[in-house]
Order: structure tokens, then C-alpha cells, then sequence
């Protein structure tokens, strides 16, 4: 899980070439777990073009972050406290669409994956999988590509990609984020979108990014219809 590092592998980084020292690129790491994200610094700050410029140990913390110092890349876990990994990528992405965000996780189902790129991901690496793999994902997102861990099947991102999900994957109540959740609620019960910004310590833009989410999941295309279907799912009463 990264916790190791080799001093020889870091030389081999170092000396492979293409990398511009010149005009290193800056980067926030963003883990809840220190042990691991001092781990993650130590390899990559031996890369001479990664800066490390932030740290954060929780979404909110990392939209703080990346917001006052604009790096050209985020990595990012998902389980974390406060505020998870891809609802901060929904805000961060939000804010400053051309930074590079690489997902590193333990988590390797589909329903993950999937809606870490439909939050606007550019790559997903597993914890489990190599050093060399992390760095190709990193590099690769840099480039303006996707990468995927080889270790999650070819056909998850196909499908992202071809838009081949099932109905089940589109319109499930179990595939809503608990901050999509909660704006589902808000918008029931009657607020806009600065009201429901303000309550939630989020931008206006991303209010309407969740917004667009819960109707293409839910397969709804009005306010009205999305408070239906909260009354249904008892998050409003008197409806």
C-alpha cells in the first residue's frame, strides 16, 4: 500500500527520461491516513518534476487547499472524513476544470469507478497496485488522457466510455452520494440553488452539477418530479 519505497526505484524515477526539470509540476496529495500520505510524498517529492505543494487530510480541506494554491494535479483518496473524495471532485472540478485529478484507492468495485469518472476523474489506481502503476496514472493525467489500474476490468471504462451502463447503474436510488442526497432534499423542499449552496458550503456551480447528477441517475427531468420522488422516499413529509 505504498508504504515502502526503495531508494533504488527512486533513482530509476529520477532518471526517466522525458521528465522537465525545469518546470516542475505542482501537485496536493489528499489522504486521511499520514502514515500513507507521507509515504506518497516521499516518493513522489524525489521526483524532481512534482512539487509538492499542499496536503489535506478530507474533501472539504482539499477544496480549501486546492482553490488558494490552483496545482496542476490533485491526488486524491475516496473514504475519508468530512467530506468524501468524489463529492471534493465534483467541487474542485467545478472550480478549476483543467487540474488533473488521479483517484488512488482501496476501492475497486464498478459503481466506484464509474462514478468517479462521471465526477470528473482522470485516472483510478488502486492502492494494491504497483509504484510504476501509480506513476504512469499520474503522468498519463498530466498528458490530458484517462488511465485506469489495470487491475479493475477493461469493460468498466468501456462502458463509461461508450455509454453502455444498464438501467439499474442510471437510475438506482443506491447509486446517489449522500451530498447528492442531501441536495435532493433541499431542492424538495423548496430551495434554490445559492440556498442550497450556502447550507451545504458549496459552490452555486456544483448545486447544479449535483442537480444535473440526481436527474440523469433518477431519469427525472423537473423539480417537481425530483420532489416527488423525495416524498416518496420520505425525505419530505406533507407533500
Amino acid at each position: 500500500m505504498f508504504l515502502i519505497f526503495p531508494s533504488n526505484f527512486l533513482r530509476l524515477v529520477n532518471q526517466k527520461e522525458g521528465y522537465n526539470v525545469g518546470n516542475p509540476r505542482r501537485m496536493v496529495i489528499v489522504e486521511d491516513h499520514e502514515v500513507i500520505r507521507q509515504s506518497l510524498k516521499t516518493l513522489i517529492s524525489a521526483k524532481t518534476d512534482y512539487q509538492i505543494v499542499g496536503e489535506a487530510a478530507n474533501g472539504l480541506e482539499a477544496i480549501r487547499i486546492v482553490r488558494e494554491l490552483e496545482p496542476d494535479l490533485v491526488l486524491m483518496d475516496i473514504s475519508m472524513p468530512k467530506m468524501n473524495g468524489l463529492e471534493a471532485v465534483v467541487e474542485i472540478k467545478s472550480i478549476l476544470p483543467s487540474t488533473r485529478i488521479v483517484i488512488l484507492t482501496v476501492h475497486k468495485e464498478e459503481e466506484f469507478v464509474l462514478e468517479a469518472f462521471r465526477a470528473g476523474v482522470d485516472g483510478y489506481v488502486l492502492k494494491h497496485e504497483s509504484q510504476n502503476e501509480l506513476l504512469m496514472g499520474l503522468a498519463t493525467a498530466l498528458e490530458g488522457k484517462r488511465f485506469i489500474s489495470p487491475m479493475i476490468s477493461e469493460r468498466v471504462l468501456v462502458g463509461f466510455l461508450q455509454g453502455a451502463r444498464s438501467l439499474k447503474e442510471l437510475t438506482s436510488w443506491d447509486t446517489l452520494t449522500s451530498r447528492e442526497r442531501q441536495v435532493l432534499k433541499l431542492i424538495a423542499e423548496g430551495h434554490t440553488n445559492k440556498e442550497i449552496a450556502d447550507h451545504l458550503f458549496i459552490s452555486v456551480k456544483t448545486v447544479e452539477t449535483h442537480r444535473a447528477n440526481l436527474m440523469r441517475k433518477l431519469d427525472l427531468h423537473s423539480a417537481s418530479e425530483l420532489t416527488a420522488f423525495a416524498a416518496k422516499k420520505g425525505l419530505i413529509v406533507d407533500f
